[in-house]
């Protein structure tokens, strides 16, 4: 198993530690339920250095970009991040991603980490059509960044004690190149808990550096550190896809809800334009669907989902016990004609059918 740079100091806390997309991962310290309230009040630490970055750079980035990406990448400008997938050219997605850009021809992505190495592949087969080389404009960076994400409404106040300039009003989804405690480091604003937050991308080289200084800004504020099992809670009560349940190579972005960052703008001929167009003109069969459970019961991944009859109408993809409402919640799949918001919906539970309701996200 691979480790991150901070994967010693998780194990000297305590931490659960497990298997996650080939690194030896966080899944929990002092216990899913209290994490998952810190970030909502405090703030707390993840660390995310298992995912990838990837630079696309040269007179050809854009090009690239405009042609794997679904969304719009021409309407960012410096400093600006955007949410995409990329189609796979078979109607499904190889991956959702943070789009950095840098400059006009400088760009960096963020790749979910199970999917470096097909991301990496995928880019390097759409790069060639436009002259770009493995090591020149692209570069797999993945091996060399670190990663912090400080999340929770006190998250901020923490970083701006490592920080010489404001940052505590940046908007959301931009970032900054910059020093933070003393490291050259891009400081982001997007999140995947919906708490507020940041990330902090930095050097390998300065990982320990970043470690002390964050632990020293955040004492007074009640800085924990939170493993990967409450990253899922609050992403799931936020209504964030995740990628490998949520989102596949068998589901399109529009099945899943993701038409908003699916750009049908002209002369943007991306993968799959043609089918997703098809998609949007003729409706889809399933949709992605939020649902909290009526009867009392934790829908799981991969449980069935049924009408009131027992019928089959799909899946659940997501699901947990909601630590902040203490019931249970999840996302899935269901025939279009059971997505509208207020439809009573039924989980396969080891044999028995528990009602729930479809409703609109976030949860939280």
């Amino acid at each position: 198993m691979k480790v991150t740079p901070f994967t010693h100091y998780h194990i000297a806390a305590g931490a659960k530690m497990a298997e996650f997309a080939g690194y030896n991962m966080p899944i929990e310290f002092s216990g899913i339920k209290d994490e998952h309230a810190t970030v909502r009040n405090g703030a707390g630490v993840f660390d995310v250095s298992h995912m990838g970055e990837i630079w696309v750079k040269g007179s050809n980035a854009l090009a690239l970009l405009q042609k794997i990406m679904s969304n719009d990448c021409s309407k960012l400008y410096d400093g600006k991040v955007l949410y995409s997938c990329m189609p796979n050219g078979q109607g499904g997605i190889v991956d959702d991603v943070l789009v950095y850009r840098f400059s006009e021809t400088k760009y960096m992505l963020c790749v979910n980490a199970a999917n470096i190495d097909k991301d990496w592949a995928h880019i390097l087969k759409y790069g060639e059509q436009f002259g770009m080389r493995e090591g020149v404009e692209l570069e797999n960076a993945s091996d060399r960044i670190c990663q912090l994400a400080v999340q929770g409404p006190l998250a901020m106040k923490i970083v701006q004690k490592m920080c010489n300039e404001p940052v505590e009003d940046m908007e959301y989804y931009t970032f900054r190149q910059m020093e933070v405690a003393g490291c050259d480091s891009i400081l982001s604003i997007t999140g995947y808990t919906g708490a507020g937050g940041c990330e902090i991308y930095l050097h390998n080289a300065d990982a320990e550096k970043m470690w002390n200084a964050l632990w020293a800004a955040g004492e007074e504020y009640g800085l924990k550190n939170i493993g990967l099992g409450a990253r899922d809670t609050l992403r799931l009560e936020k209504g964030f896809c995740l990628y490998g349940n949520d989102i596949s190579d068998t589901t399109s972005p529009l099945e899943a809800g993701l038409g908003w960052i699916t750009k049908f703008v002209d002369g943007k001929d991306f993968i799959d334009r043609d089918l997703l167009a098809a998609q949007k003109a003729e409706g889809v069969s399933r949709k992605l669907v939020g649902f909290k459970m009526i009867d009392r019961g934790i829908p799981r991944h991969e449980y069935p989902l049924a009408d009131l009859e027992g019928n089959s109408i799909g899946v659940v993809t997501s699901g947990t016990m909601s630590p902040t409402l203490n019931v249970g919640i999840g996302m899935g799949y269901v025939k279009t004609d059971y997505a509208k918001v207020g439809t009573v919906i039924a989980v396969e539970v080891r044999g028995r059918l528990l009602k729930a309701e479809v409703v609109k996200l976030p949860f939280v």
